[in-house]
């Protein structure tokens, strides 16, 4: 087994809001991989007093605790309980009702000798390489779903759809809402290599169009993690995107299963 983490700033002057685990027992068997991406709150938000770096290394520590302890759950009530510890480790000082209370998009997957579990939630990417080369992205597509200028940077339409029915769904102070995370189980047998994206790495495919899921594992596979978000870097200099910050904090984990095909 190899794994490789990149968690690059997308401001030096800013702290770096992304959070990136991955954590193999002695045995080498099983591990579990974790990705966060914070969101950035507008300025004009209030209610609580914790930065969001502070809430995103809450909430992948205890994420990264339970999904490796305690293989009898499910990655969904591994979610909850990492969601619930982590609000009461400051409910007691802040405002967890406000619509931008610290939150975080998701993605954990776990193996063991059997199979390869995966939670998504919010847009930040799964990526699951099979022996013959195929990829499949595992995402939550609800973000892609919204009607043009629902986030934009008016906060209004953004409190109607950020954690609403009909929105989108982040990880911030409500346990439940780990029930709306995309899940899966796959053969491990299946599954070659895994990567885990927050979306400031996803560029390369959903934003510049460099290539698709297989170029960017490919990316991934010969120049690493960092060598996926120094070619996003470079895009994001010669064509700076439309929407959203020229630079976002951008993660990518990789992790080799195996080298030899069963």
């Amino acid at each position: 087994m190899h794994t490789e983490i990149s968690c690059v700033p997308g401001d030096r002057e800013r702290p770096n809001e992304d959070w990136a685990s991955v954590v193999v027992p002695a045995s080498g068997r099983g591990g579990v991989a974790v990705a966060l991406d914070g969101v950035t709150p507008p300025e004009s938000a209030v209610g609580c007093v914790h930065p969001v770096p502070w809430f995103t290394a809450r909430l992948g520590g205890a994420l990264t605790e339970l999904s490796a302890s305690r293989p009898d759950m499910t990655l969904t009530a591994v979610l909850s309980e990492a969601i619930r510890r982590t609000a009461d480790a400051h409910r007691d000082r802040c405002d967890l009702s406000h619509v931008r209370t610290p939150q975080a998009t998701v993605v954990v997957a776990r193996w063991d000798a059997e199979a390869v579990d995966y939670l998504v939630l919010s847009d930040s990417v799964l990526l699951l390489e099979g022996w013959d080369g195929s990829v499949r992205a595992v995402v939550d597509d609800r973000l892609d779903r919204l009607p043009p200028g629902s986030l934009a940077s008016n906060a209004i339409a953004d409190a109607t759809v950020r954690n609403r029915e009909g929105g989108f769904f982040t990880a911030a102070a409500d346990p439940s809402v780990a029930a709306r995370a995309v899940t899966g189980r796959t053969p491990l047998s299946g599954v070659r290599a895994l990567a885990a994206l927050t979306d400031g790495a996803t560029r390369w495919t959903e934003v510049f169009g460099a290539g698709d899921w297989e170029a960017c594992f490919a990316v991934l596979r010969k120049e690493g993690p960092r060598g996926l978000i120094t070619r996003v870097r470079e895009l994001e200099r010669t064509h700076p995107p439309r929407r959203g910050k020229r630079h976002d904090d951008a993660t990518a984990v990789f992790v080799e299963l195996g080298s030899v095909e069963p």
